[in-house]
């Protein structure tokens, strides 16, 4: 998976298409992001035991695919890539650039 928690990602499909955000989660075997305020669905609960009935919105899983990384220098979606250091690390790094991404 090379996305990870804390990415700054835009959605490239769907009825978000445009919303940017961090991924709060990854789920590498599903291949899923959660991404701060996209793919929003509302989950209502009944009252009971004394508690009032109330609505809470949520984030649902998007798939990779539906998401690309935010590149800050270029203000553009980019794509992911790796590359190996010299001293044999492996860094991801932006396709468009090929700058590393922190």
């Amino acid at each position: 998976m090379k996305f990870k928690v804390g990415d700054k990602v835009i959605v490239t499909s769907g009825k978000d298409k445009g919303h940017q955000g961090q991924i709060l989660k990854v789920n590498p075997e599903a291949e899923t992001v959660v991404v701060q305020g996209a793919n929003m669905y509302t989950r209502n609960f009944k009252p009971m035991m004394g508690q009032a009935g109330r609505r809470e919105r949520k984030e649902r899983a998007l798939p990779t695919a539906k998401v690309a990384i935010w590149n800050e220098a270029t203000k553009q979606a980019d794509r992911i890539g790796y590359q190996i250091e010299k001293d044999g690390t492996k860094v991801r790094v932006f396709k468009k650039t090929g700058k590393k991404i922190e």
